[in-house]
């Protein structure tokens, strides 16, 4: 079937995880995602991972997650000869990411003005901690740092836990969906313009609109935020509850919903006390409310309460282990998780596009590439004969 972005070229310069994260939605889209690595070990990902022998392979585990349907160069952009290798890849490409500090491109003479020069078309992507320009620009940032610095670790936790972090690098890989988005939308009017432009993207201003309604809160409604654990700041009772084998979801958010979860707990006498009857009321009462629902709740085990409550209408969920999350019933249905071989370390299970389409829909085709898989091949193609290739391989350029 065709591709939604067939016939796309986006050089990836990006190591880790913000940059790579946005190109493999690239590639799962159907674009020929060529990543530059350098020829010494490459995407510092290929190291990071539990499984030692793999990263000693240099295909550790942070790097297969995200860099399947790509293709490995390697290329030394500080020699003179790297650099004329990339100018020619340049001119073949429509997209280039990156996401080296502010500065570095430019100094490599590879910022967005003099690739644009040569390649009008170009889009020209910039990821970084807090975007090219501004008084903290040119700071150092890791996912850590962002999360305290957008306010996120403020907002986790309770009163006995707080600050603190979420559990995976939600602000790199915010930052990268967000840089997938732009690159599509610049696509897009390019498309329309013939217009390639530059795209900055901070890691801080991605993370930060997804707290919007807490923001608003502050905002518009000039309040801090509280620090409610695993409730649910919009409504009560919603949140985390204990049940007889473990805790269980409830998200009773509307006046129907939670009057039908209490007549199913038995407790039909709290919809009409004063404490809980109201919404705002039992907000403000929910540590009242929540042990008077746990005391039913506690009676029977999650699997019912799960049941019993979905079928009437009330949200609910158990709360379950990463392990039994990816192996869902509905997790297989939606093909969330599909198989690859990977040469020389098996058939392993890696995470597909996450948006179906029906006409262009994404898909998995090609394991992570070792290093510098595709080196030969691309240079090949821009007329580089196989003594040129060993002859920049003799002095270390690829």
């Amino acid at each position: 079937m065709k591709k939604i972005l067939d016939g796309i070229r986006v050089l990836d310069l990006t190591n880790v995880l913000s940059g790579p994260f946005s190109t493999a939605h690239l590639a799962l889209l159907g674009a020929e995602v060529i990543k530059i690595e350098n020829p010494k070990d490459g995407d510092l990902a290929r190291k990071l991972g539990n499984v030692p022998a793999l990263n000693k392979q240099l295909m550790g585990t942070s790097f297969l997650a995200q860099n399947a349907n790509k293709k490995s160069v390697t290329l030394d952009l500080k020699s003179a000869e790297g650099k004329e290798v990339f100018r020619k890849l340049v001119a073949t490409a429509d997209v280039v990411v990156e996401n080296f500090r502010p500065g570095v491109m430019e100094r490599l003479g590879f910022g967005y003005q003099a690739l644009s020069t040569s390649n009008p078309r170009i889009i020209y992507c910039a990821i970084s901690g807090f975007g090219q320009t501004g008084p903290d620009a040119f700071k150092p940032a890791y996912d850590q740092i962002i999360q305290g610095l957008s306010g996120v670790m403020a907002v986790n936790g309770d009163e006995r836990l707080n600050p603190l972090r979420c559990g995976f690098p939600v602000c790199d890989t915010v930052g990268g969906l967000n840089a997938a988005f732009a690159i599509m939308a610049a696509l897009y009017h390019r498309e329309h313009t013939g217009e390639g432009q530059m795209i900055d993207i901070a890691l801080l201003d991605s993370i930060m609109p997804l707290m919007g309604w807490v923001a608003a809160n502050l905002l518009i409604g000039h309040q801090q935020p509280v620090l409610m654990g695993n409730d649910n700041f919009t409504a009560a009772p919603s949140g985390t509850f204990a049940t007889e084998d473990g805790c269980v979801n409830i998200a009773a958010n509307q006046q129907v919903q939670w009057e039908n979860l209490a007549k199913a707990l038995d407790v039909p006498e709290l919809i009409e006390d004063p404490r809980f009857k109201e919404r705002d009321t039992r907000k403000a009462n929910r540590k009242l409310l929540t042990p008077l629902l746990e005391e039913k709740l506690t009676e029977k085990p999650t699997a019912h309460w799960v049941k019993v409550l979905n079928e009437i209408g009330v949200p609910t969920g158990a709360v379950i282990g990463l392990e039994e999350a990816l192996m869902q019933e509905q997790i297989r249905h939606r093909g969330t998780l599909q198989t690859l071989q990977v040469d020389g370390i098996g058939e392993l299970p890696f995470f597909s596009l996450s948006a179906k389409f029906s006409r262009t829909p994404g898909r998995l085709e090609v394991a992570p590439p070792r290093l510098s898989e595709h080196t030969a091949a691309l240079l090949g193609s821009l007329g580089y004969s196989e003594g040129d290739i060993a002859a920049l391989k003799e002095k270390a350029v690829i």
